[in-house]
């Protein structure tokens, strides 16, 4: 059974599809050699898989050879035509693979047989396939035959690697790039084939199928031959899209949407819908690039800001930033999951030139709020004294001093670490300083010493909205964490959990013995309202101050 690929193989330079350029000047040669009874003897056809590089090797061949010849039309039924039709049986037409002949030795012995003239046609011509995979010693066996060869020699070298052919054989050869074909022109003889072949179409089968080609007709045609056999006959969208692993245009469509809106339950509910599905990671990613960049440009012909089309480009950009890590990841849902959802926070970044002229939104999204202690199954909450003071000491309690702790409600299903009531005001000392630890130590994404610093001041006063501390000048560098993280909305958060409405943590340092401290340049920039604004309203953190010379 012969496939649509080899059935409808380019048997004139007319029928060669997307390669004009080459079509054209083999043409012209052809015309001047029948003019002039000279032609160049050697051509080098370069370019991807299945883009007809050996198919217009043949046609050259039966050109040079027909009774009418050299010409670009041969008429296809005397023998030298025929015998071209299969190169195998023709002696004058030698077809070499260079894959598995690359020895010097195979090169040489071609040397010799070079020599021999025609037995029947006018040209001798020798294609050599995958002439990139020759050894070093093959080509320069080959590079003087080459550069002269015999008045009855044609060469015809084919290959995938421009790039590992030695520039002495691209010196001494005529080179034609063979380009990708266009999706339209695929499509459009995909649609011939059919009609040839009385098969039917739906819809936009026949461009997936293009598409799927990737630039190569003879896969295309390939492709086109699996989905008929599928269909029973017929090409069915739902097919192609099974066949070849697509993604439905709707799922792409929704993931786009979502991207968008920024909606992240929706992001993680279609990669479910997508493993569920067996989808293969790496085409649903370039479906969905493809749509990006469809929609990067409709953006930017409806004359969108730069902001806008900045946002779409960003995403875009970190979605072909992670193509990469998709295929060498043995998680590729996981890679998936994780750009998504980064990408779907890019539109909601305050732009800064709003956070400068003081535009942004009031406030950032205020951290969630704590549940209530679960009442079945839990430890009863320690109960704070009923009256002025309790006559004998308890457990947590130093005997004739303040409370050690503050009250704590703990449930073991749903926190695991101790859940702080919010305080009162006032607040006795060492409450508020165990407190504040507790709160350190437990808050998110920040170092657990943090919460060795209330214990290291010398003051610590709650003024609502504003926590003050204040410690020693010879503890400066030790509490350098804590003023680094002073803005850090996950340090904000954590201490709001027991001093609700904290808006601001303030530091101060005594001064030392004898003297008085020269304040610091950072101290007072981090006293500036502006700064701290806009630490709170992009969520970021002083990391280095640097003072410039």
């Amino acid at each position: 059974m012969t496939t649509l690929a080899l059935k409808y193989r380019p048997r004139l330079l007319s029928d060669l599809v997307g390669q004009e350029g080459s079509v054209k000047a083999l043409a012209n040669a052809l015309k001047r050699a029948k003019e002039s009874g000279k032609i160049h003897q050697a051509y080098l056809f370069a370019g991807v898989r299945g883009t007809g590089k050996t198919s217009t090797a043949r046609i050259l061949a039966r050109a040079l050879n027909c009774v009418e010849g050299p010409t670009a039309t041969p008429c296809g039924v005397c023998a030298p035509c025929r015998a071209a039709e299969q190169p195998d049986s023709s002696l004058d037409i030698v077809e070499i693979d260079a894959a598995s002949r690359a020895s010097v030795a195979d090169a040489r012995a071609l040397r010799e047989q070079v020599q021999t003239r025609p037995a029947f046609c006018r040209y001798r011509v020798y294609i050599i396939d995958e002439v990139h995979m020759l050894s070093t010693e093959a080509f320069n066996a080959l590079l003087k035959v080459i550069e002269e060869p015999p008045p009855h020699a044609i060469f015809v070298l084919a290959t995938t690697e421009l790039q590992d052919v030695p520039d002495t054989i691209k010196s001494r050869v005529q080179i034609f790039p063979f380009r990708l074909i266009p999706v339209g022109l695929i499509e459009g003889r995909l649609k011939h084939v059919c009609e040839q072949e009385g098969v039917t179409a739906e819809g936009g089968s026949l461009r997936l199928v293009a598409e799927a080609g990737q630039g190569s007709m003879r896969d295309a045609l390939t492709i086109l031959d699996r989905v008929i056999a599928a269909g029973d006959g017929r090409v069915l969208e739902e097919a192609v899209r099974e066949q070849l692993g697509i993604v439905s245009a709707h799922r792409v469509q929704g993931v786009m949407e979502a991207l968008a809106a920024g909606d992240t339950a929706t992001l993680v509910d279609h990669c479910r819908a997508l493993a569920e599905q067996g989808a293969d990671w790496a085409t649903f990613w370039r479906e969905l690039v493809l749509a990006f960049r469809d929609r990067l440009e409709l953006e930017a012909r409806a004359g969108r800001g730069p902001q806008d089309l900045l946002r779409w480009a960003r995403m875009l950009n970190l979605l072909l930033g992670r193509e990469r890590d998709l295929r060498d990841s043995s998680l590729p849902r996981v890679v998936v999951e994780l750009a998504l959802v980064t990408a779907a926070q890019l539109p909601h970044l305050v732009p800064l030139d709003a956070l400068v002229s003081g535009t942004a939104p009031a406030k950032p999204p205020a951290p969630p709020a704590v549940p209530p202690p679960v009442p079945s199954r839990a430890p009863q909450a320690v109960r704070e004294p009923e009256g002025p003071a309790r006559k004998s000491p308890q457990p947590g309690m130093n005997e004739g001093g303040p409370p050690a702790r503050l009250p704590v409600a703990i449930s073991p299903l749903e926190h695991p670490h101790p859940v702080f009531r919010p305080t009162e005001d006032p607040v006795p000392p060492e409450g508020l300083r165990h407190a504040c630890s507790e709160a350190l130590r437990q808050a998110l994404g920040l170092s657990r010493t943090l919460g060795t610093a209330p214990q290291m001041a010398t003051d610590l006063r709650w003024e609502p909205p504003v926590l003050r501390f204040r410690f020693p000048a010879n503890v400066r560098q030790t509490v350098q964490d804590l003023e680094r993280e002073r803005a850090n909305p996950h340090l904000l958060a954590a201490l709001a959990t027991v001093l609700p409405g904290l808006k601001e943590v303030d530091i101060q340092y005594d001064g030392p013995p004898g003297g008085s401290e020269k304040e610091r340049p950072e101290d007072r920039l981090r006293r500036e309202p502006a700064f701290q604004e806009l630490l709170r309203l992009t969520g970021g953190e002083v990391v280095e101050i640097r003072r410039e010379s």
